[in-house]
């Protein structure tokens, strides 16, 4: 196996992630862990068993990381690979080389041990009595020498080495329980007359079929084991290998890594966005589902970014690369989702540390059992003191331990990033199951946060599109949000601004201007009255309109009222769904904003939210959070902007819609790819499937080693003659490890459902 080394500088140090060879259960995770963490400079080490991975931050080298590794007694090599692509293509190619060749070593075990113990089921004579028997038993027990050189090395030279660092691991169950079970039967051939009549009995077939199946069931897992990366797979399928660029007024297409800064790219219908940019020509619907979770392409037009990995479905456009290789946000994507893949969440952290201690008590056990059979069991005591030693051995191996949370986190925040959730780590993935209370900002997280004219209402006589016209070049100049909102409106009707004279912005009250010989006013109550426009039945409208959370703004033509023309921030359609949804799963849903009372009311209603906070300043939005959470709530705080980040760091798993700030994303636990609050919904839901599913895992790895050791040690022999045999154990040791990676492999099933 080989190592991949990824050098990224963060507030932690430089990041490195190795890969490991060597580890096969789960108490080597701690020592790995431990290992790495006296490296001086070491921040932190979290090892995924799963991916046999280690990802280390740091100040030291990866020459260093790789010395503790070794004197730990695993192994660990640096990566040729030179982008993510290569890593995982490369990993994948030693993942297949490695599951061949635990075929090979699985089959010539078998042919030996299939036969024997056929031969043994049929009552084949196993004791060795005359010396015929002794020469063929030999001449096995060579041949089975022949298979533990061969197909059995690798669990051999793990505990060898795990013994010269004084510590145990699930290598040196197995190389114990065949070894035993070899020395015992060459005993028995050699020199039997050393032992009683009825201990003369041979167990190589144990040991064959012991090695055999094992290999057989790392095979398969590493098989099943494959399709836990198919989210980063998929992600890192999204980046096309070409680019068309425009230099020196030619087109070229080179590979994707050739491409630079401030480079013009030129993407045709059907073509992939190959790196990050903004679009100076052209106009087309982009399909960002792969990276958002939102199923409707969006429009771009010039100034507009793209985003590499979308699919460009209609129209051809031109952009300026603004973010290229490691840099682009799919890229970004990749790390964040492969990180967090890596790290555990609390509950996975206590079956590492039973897994450090498990390896020693089972061996201790093995060796009392193996007593009491010696001591207290019936003829002949030798031979079922050593099988039930080497069973206890055998059937102890905490191999589905270890696997149990790794394995479905890796698939559970893999599954949450194709639906546009980034879990950043662990242990937010397992308290976001736990959330009681969510907290929403409401500009930008419940609406949509950009201002836009909602209502056109005209007087007798008038025309709509006139009126927006009108208005859209009287404010063409102005820059506040409100204007802005108008001339956008404008825009999107296909109505072109004009050119106003005499323009007079009237503090608090509004503009005035020339357009095409006619005096227009644009702005509140008091600038209509100042002017001695009659509103008539239109202030009654204006209040109505206020009371939906709406800003109306009067508009009169030569000091006759012509329209109001009403701009809000609206609701984005899905909230009062999402709202609706997080609620009927029990989450007590708050709102907090900036705004007034009257706006926030308005809008607290419309999406059916029952508690709000008006009038919130930033500082004071963190301390709405410890309230709640000093009430005993477990605390999800969800928001866009600059002034949510002290909330989103405090509250106990923090959302960030990915359309905001990246202060907003950099300091929450979350990221909602796409604006949409389902993606709450979405990520609890995954959360707790998730955490379901680590403690079916968790639950039966815990049940199958408690129920299997003593059955391995004879307890059921005194009541129904019953010694579970080695070659059982080693089948079912190697079935609990797949079923653990089974059952992780269905949350990829696992659909949210949005009701």
């Amino acid at each position: 196996m080989q190592a991949q080394q990824e050098n990224r500088q963060s507030d932690d140090g430089i990041h490195h992630e190795l890969l490991i060879d060597g580890a096969s259960c789960g108490s080597c995770v701690a020592k790995i862990e431990s290992a790495l963490k006296r490296v001086p400079g070491v921040t932190s080490a979290e090892m995924n068993f799963a991916q046999r991975t280690v990802s280390v931050f740091g100040d030291e080298d990866a020459s260093a990381l790789i010395k503790a590794i070794e004197a730990a007694g695993y192994r660990a090599t640096v990566s040729a690979a030179e982008s993510t692509d290569d890593v995982l293509a490369e990993k994948e190619a030693a993942d297949l080389s490695y599951y061949r060749r635990l075929m090979r070593e699985m089959t010539i075990a078998l042919l030996l041990g299939v036969p024997l113990m056929i031969y043994s089921i049929l009552g084949g004579e196993m004791a060795v009595t005359t010396t015929t028997e002794r020469t063929v038993w030999l001449l096995v027990g060579v041949l089975t020498l022949a298979v533990m050189v061969f197909s059995g090395k690798h669990f051999y030279i793990g505990a060898w080495q795990s013994l010269k660092n004084h510590s145990a691991n699930m290598d040196t169950l197995i190389a114990l329980g065949t070894g035993t079970a070899w020395f015992y039967s060459m005993v028995v051939v050699l020199v039997p007359y050393l032992l009683p009549e009825m201990a003369r009995h041979v167990y190589f077939e144990a040991t064959a079929m012991i090695i055999g199946l094992i290999n057989l069931g790392l095979a398969l897992e590493l098989k099943a084991r494959g399709r836990t990366s198919e989210a980063i797979k998929r992600l890192i399928g999204l980046q096309p290998k070409m680019a068309r660029v425009i230099r020196d007024d030619k087109e070229l297409d080179i590979a994707i890594d050739e491409v630079v800064l401030n480079d013009v790219v030129r993407v045709r219908p059907g073509e992939k966005i190959p790196v990050d940019g903004e679009v100076v020509e052209g106009h087309s619907a982009i399909d960002e589902s792969m990276l958002t979770g939102e199923p409707m392409p969006v429009e771009k037009s010039e100034g507009d970014e793209v985003v590499a990995g979308t699919i460009n479905k209609s129209g051809s456009v031109v952009f300026k690369a603004t973010r290229v290789g490691k840099d682009t946000a799919l890229a970004q994507i990749i790390n964040m989702v492969k990180r967090a893949q890596n790290s555990k969440p609390p509950i996975g952290r206590l079956a590492d540390v039973i897994s450090a201690y498990f390896v020693p008590v089972v061996m201790i056990t093995a060796v009392v059992s193996a007593l009491v059979w010696l001591n207290f069991g019936p003829e002949p005591t030798v031979a079922f003191a050593i099988v039930s030693a080497t069973t206890v051995l055998i059937i102890a191996c905490p191999c589905a331990l270890g696997l149990a949370t790794p394995m479905s986190v890796m698939v559970g925040i893999g599954k949450a990033a194709e639906a546009g959730v980034l879990i950043r780590n662990g242990e937010a993935l397992q308290t976001a199951s736990k959330i009681t209370a969510m907290v929403l900002d409401k500009t930008g997280t419940i609406t949509l946060g950009a201002p836009k004219v909602t209502d056109i209402l005209v007087a007798d006589g008038q025309d709509e599109n006139t009126v927006l016209q009108l208005a859209a070049t009287l404010e063409a100049g102005s820059e506040h949000p409100l204007a802005m909102a108008i001339v956008e409106s404008a825009n999107e009707r296909g109505l072109d601004a004009g050119k106003a004279s005499n323009f007079n912005a009237i503090a608090g009250h509004g503009v005035q201007a020339d357009v095409q010989g006619k005096t227009l006013l644009f702005g509140n109550e008091k600038l209509m009255q100042k002017h001695g426009v009659e509103l008539g039945g239109f202030v009654a409208k204006a209040q109505a309109l206020a009371a939906e959370a709406k800003t109306p703004m009067y508009f009169s033509v030569d000091n006759k009222l012509a329209a109001i023309i009403a701009v809000a921030d609206p609701v984005k359609d899905d909230s009062i769904a999402a709202i609706k949804r997080l609620q009927s799963n029990g989450v007590r849903v708050i709102m907090l904003t900036g705004d007034n009372r009257d706006t926030a009311k308005a809008v607290a209603d419309k999406v059916g939210v029952k508690e709000f906070f008006a009038e919130v300043q930033p500082d004071d939005k963190s301390k709405k959070v410890q309230t709640l959470q000093m009430e005993g709530e477990v605390v999800g705080m969800t928001g866009d902007g600059i002034n949510d980040a002290p909330a989103l760091a405090i509250a106990d798993v923090g959302f960030a819609i990915g359309t905001g700030t990246d202060v907003a994303i950099e300091s929450a636990d979350i990221t909602l790819m796409r604006g949409s609050l389902h993606g709450l919904a979405d990520a609890i839901a995954i959360s707790k499937a998730t955490l379901s599913n680590i403690k079916q895992n968790l639950f039966g790895a815990f049940v199958y080693n408690a129920a299997g050791v003593p059955l391995a040690a004879g307890v059921l022999y005194p009541f129904f003659g019953v010694l579970l045999s080695p070659v059982i154990a080693g089948a079912a040791m190697a079935f609990s490890s797949l079923t653990v990676v089974t059952n992780a492999n269905r949350l990829r099933l696992f659909k949210a459902k949005e009701h």
